[in-house]
């Protein structure tokens, strides 16, 4: 699959999308920007330094041979020479240092945004389908926001060399040769000049043009290249993941990965499309581009030789011509050549901006939330519906709900029934299509987003603990009070798990950061996101399936003591196991986005016609 022809950005187009690029990055990282800047610089201008006092040596050789001139032009060069390497050691150390860890900064680009985009985004497969392409243009041709930073040293680098080796090539067009050179005085005519400059020109234009044309084959097959590189990334990565490691060895699944690894008519492969590009116009562009740079540097000594064979300038000038012209030259195709990939990149920045330029559109709210020490928050939904973009169904419909201080509330349901759309509406990750939820009789959109918020600690079905402290993982931070995590280590359950770590809560989890770290089960992970809720000390606390991982014996004894780990919290649960719901005050059934029911166990059970009942009646038999 080729890209499908659009319409080609303007240059204004691609200069925009350079300059933001480079905007965001001066303002996050300005030492990234300015040593480039200045090591480009130098590093462009410095060789005229050398090509000018070598000429001058080799003039005095060719002619006076003063040696006292020859000393102090032996010793500039020298010098200069030296003084040149040091600085240039300097940048270029500034330039290393300020740019280390690049991919990351420019990653971190694209985490803030999806830090602080609208949760409601996340869930749009259109944000994913373009962090995807970004990422995959990133990985399979360099397209996108870091190309920007090299196309910007490249073009400062090609008008610096072009502003020094004009300014040593001026005077072998403005050189003239004596009257008595008989033919060669055809060199002065300015017919001779202009055409010469003319066909210098035509030629350093050609080159990076032709190998322009030979790389827009791998920006217009940019779908494919990422589509190729995401399944091939897959089907070798895949033996390495060990989460799958049981399913590869007992289903033999290698034998598929090695059929796709080795399919030869893929785009990278010796049969695809690139290589019948590269054995054909591809091939043929760079061949042309390399034979046409040859042309001009014959184009450069002929011309430069016949004027120095006429008498116009003496030996070293020739050096320094040959020199000065050729950078020109160069400087002039890689002008030519980075413009050209600016516009073939311009495409890639403009996907990378459809996804930045995402905007936020929940009201953030700017209401201080009350800090009561009596927890009495009131949370009620006043006839709620929601719908998921791009959805025609309602995920909830008309839910009516106010929650009791200090109560505890169990959520059940089948399967998409509504039970986590109610539960991210009550943590404002979504705001409702219809109706209010109200907090102390204020809605909640009112409310500075953060600080409501702060009013609850969840645990949801995929939670995430990371390869750290196990203490930074309780707390969900680099400091942390350890009594404290401690205590709520021991609530969830972890307490002996605890006693029998090496370094108690500074032991780290698995061996990803630390070779010393403790690999952890699923059941233990689960309490130790349990005991993170408990750290935090919300008001609410919300558990969405919190011992689907744990054994029977575990999980009885986070019911025996669910008092204990809740306190005076308001709590909310949710489980598919209706045995574990007996200890809630209140019980809510969810079914089709709708509660239909509400009541205590009891009195759900005592309706033989409803759906608790149902629900109950199916799971009986695992747990009478």
């Amino acid at each position: 699959m080729t890209r499908k022809k659009e319409k080609r950005l303007s240059w204004a187009e691609a200069l925009k999308y350079d300059r933001r690029v480079l905007q965001m990055f001066f303002q996050r990282y300005p030492q990234v920007i300015l040593s480039r800047f200045f090591n480009v610089l130098w590093s462009a201008l410095t060789p005229y330094a050398g090509i000018w006092l070598s000429a001058l040596i080799i003039d005095e050789l060719a002619g006076a041979r003063n040696p006292v001139r020859l000393r102090m032009l032996v010793l500039a060069a020298l010098l200069s020479a030296a003084a040149i390497a040091l600085l240039s050691a300097l940048l270029e150390k500034w330039k290393k240092t300020s740019c280390a860890g690049l991919w990351w900064k420019g990653e971190l680009i694209f985490i803030e945004k999806f830090l602080d985009m609208d949760y409601a985004e996340l869930d749009r497969t259109e944000v994913s389908a373009l962090d995807s392409t970004i990422h995959q243009s990133m990985n399979s041709g360099d397209w996108g926001i870091y190309r920007v930073l090299k196309n910007y040293e490249a073009l400062c680098s090609s008008l610096f060399t072009l502003l020094g080796g004009i300014s040593l090539t001026v005077s072998l067009f403005a050189s003239r040769v004596p009257a008595d050179a008989g033919s060669y005085t055809l060199l002065n005519h300015p017919a001779s000049v202009v055409l010469m400059i003319a066909a210098m020109l035509l030629i350093t234009y050609l080159a990076p043009t032709l190998s322009n044309k030979a790389d827009s084959f791998y920006a217009r097959n940019a779908d494919s290249a990422n589509l190729n590189n995401r399944l091939f990334r897959f089907w070798s990565n895949l033996c390495r993941e060990k989460e799958f490691a049981a399913d590869m060895r007992i289903y033999r699944q290698d034998e598929i990965c090695e059929k796709h690894d080795h399919k030869k008519e893929d785009l990278f492969c010796s049969r695809g499309l690139l290589a019948r590009y590269s054995r054909g116009p591809i091939g043929l562009y760079h061949a042309a581009s390399s034979a046409v740079s040859a042309a001009f540097t014959g184009l450069v000594y002929a011309f430069v030789c016949l004027k120095a064979w006429a008498g116009a300038f003496g030996l070293g000038a020739v050096t320094q011509y040959v020199a000065s012209v050729t950078r020109v030259s160069g400087g002039m195709s890689l002008l030519i050549s980075t413009l050209g990939d600016m516009r073939n990149n311009a495409p890639f920045l403009a996907v990378a901006f459809r996804l930045l330029d995402i905007p936020n559109r929940m009201y953030q709210g700017s209401l201080t939330v009350e800090k009561r020490r009596d927890r009495k928050y009131e949370v009620e939904f006043r006839n709620v519906s929601f719908q998921y973009p791009g959805c025609d169904q309602y995920a909830l419909r008309h839910v009516n709900m106010k929650f009791e201080i200090g109560k505890r509330l169990a959520v059940v349901g089948m399967n998409g029934s509504g039970k986590t759309t109610f539960i991210k509406l009550l943590c404002r990750l979504y705001d409702p299509t219809e109706g209010q939820i109200l907090l102390n009789g204020i809605d909640i959109r009112k409310y500075d987003y953060r600080e409501y918020m702060s009013l609850f600690s969840v645990v949801f079905q995929d939670y995430k603990l990371f390869a750290l402290k196990l203490g930074e993982n309780v707390a969900a931070g680099t400091a942390y009070d350890s009594g404290l995590a401690t205590d709520a280590l021991k609530k969830a359950g972890f307490g002996e798990r605890l006693a029998a770590m090496p370094e108690r809560l500074e032991t780290y989890l698995e061996k990803d950061y630390n070779k010393d770290g403790v690999n952890i089960s699923g059941g233990e992970s689960q309490k130790i996101a349990i005991a993170r809720a408990l750290y935090k000390d919300s008001p609410f606390i919300v558990l969405d399936e919190p011992t689907a991982a744990l054994d029977p014996v575990a999980e009885a004894e986070i019911y025996a003591k669910f008092d204990e780990i809740t306190g005076d919290k308001t709590t909310i649960y949710i489980s598919h196991r209706l045995s574990s719901c007996k200890f809630c005050d209140e019980i809510a059934v969810f079914h089709e986005g709708v509660v239909i029911q509400q009541g205590t166990h009891a009195s759900l059970l005592a309706d033989d016609r409803g759906k608790y009942y149902e629900l109950w009646n199916a799971q009986a038999q695992y747990y009478t």
